[in-house]
């Protein structure tokens, strides 16, 4: 399988690449616009110059069998479009797009083409969170939260908060018929924000503060006189009565503990299986999180 990998940042020299790299029958190739960084990742991969691509054209002309986008948002409908076009199975690093127009877009476009479209929400696939969708919600607590990192609304809601979204999507149990915001913004930069979902018999709350003093993850799920806690995706602990703690392995890798590698590998099977993945659900984060955006922008006015 030709497998491309478009955008060779942190995320994805981190993250991606040790999970395609490693996998078997995987003919990888790279692209991206600065060479020095082409030539330093693709060295430390052993991937030949053959597969090492500068622009899209050249990447596209190798005839991929699938790709993966860790490009900027920005430029993500750009490639996205073309990606689909050329009927090319597509991972989008999450978002889509900033602007929901586009996004809606490139949902269509994917199913109008019949083309596999699948978006980065890995933490559905992290074994700590998955592990918490089997455990009694009658009330969900997800914070996610940075060091000195206030920013411009719809680049935190759609760069890091649509994590916290699309987690408390997942967990919930039942319909939403509730929807609140409440944030703090400060000459035009988002300092904090709260979602609550609610539903019959839940509520869900999401909370970002860029100006914690620590960086964290920390979610909670409680009901039925119990409680499960699972602190930066790496340590589990059930509260009935006496707490209990799971630890992650000491070999377990990273990717395998937020959830990269299984979500990874998800996309692969489908596209190898014949599937066509569909960014539809996906799709209803993205309009949640506008819907963020805009209560956001009319509360910091």
């Amino acid at each position: 399988m030709k497998v491309g990998c478009i955008g060779l940042g942190d995320i994805a020299q981190k993250a991606y690449l040790p999970v395609l790299g490693a996998r078997p029958g995987i003919e990888l190739h790279l692209q991206t616009r600065t060479p020095a960084t082409l030539t330093r990742v693709a060295d430390t991969l052993r991937v030949p110059e053959g597969r090492r691509h500068t622009d899209l054209d050249g990447l596209l002309a190798a005839g991929l069998d699938a790709a993966f986008v860790h490009a900027p948002t920005s430029v993500h409908p750009e490639i996205v479009t073309r990606l689909l076009e050329a009927g090319v199975p597509t991972y989008v690093d999450k978002p889509l797009a900033y602007e929901l127009a586009d996004s809606e877009r490139l949902v269509r476009l994917a199913e109008e083409r019949g083309v596999g479209l699948a978006v980065g929400f890995n933490r559905r696939y992290a074994p700590g969170y998955a592990q918490c969708a089997d455990h009694p919600r009658d009330l969900i607590l997800l914070q996610k939260n940075r060091v000195g990192l206030p920013e411009e609304p719809r680049t935190m809601i759609l760069d890091d908060f649509i994590h916290v979204v699309d987690t408390l999507r997942f967990l919930v149990p039942g319909d939403v018929d509730d929807v609140s915001v409440r944030a703090r913004v400060v000459d035009g930069l988002l300092h904090h924000v709260v979602l609550q979902l609610a539903g019959d018999g839940f509520t869900a709350l999401g909370v970002m503060n860029r100006l914690s003093g620590s960086a964290e993850e920390i979610l909670e799920v409680s009901g039925e006189d119990s409680k499960r806690q699972v602190l930066n995706l790496a340590e589990v602990v059930d509260h009935k009565g006496q707490p209990t703690v799971r630890r992650r392995g000491d070999w377990v890798p990273v990717a395998r503990q937020r959830g990269i590698e299984q979500v990874v590998l998800a996309f692969l099977d489908a596209v190898a299986a014949g599937e066509t993945p569909n960014a539809r659900d996906a799709l209803a984060t993205h309009e949640l999180c506008e819907r963020v955006v805009q209560e956001v922008r009319r509360i910091g006015g």
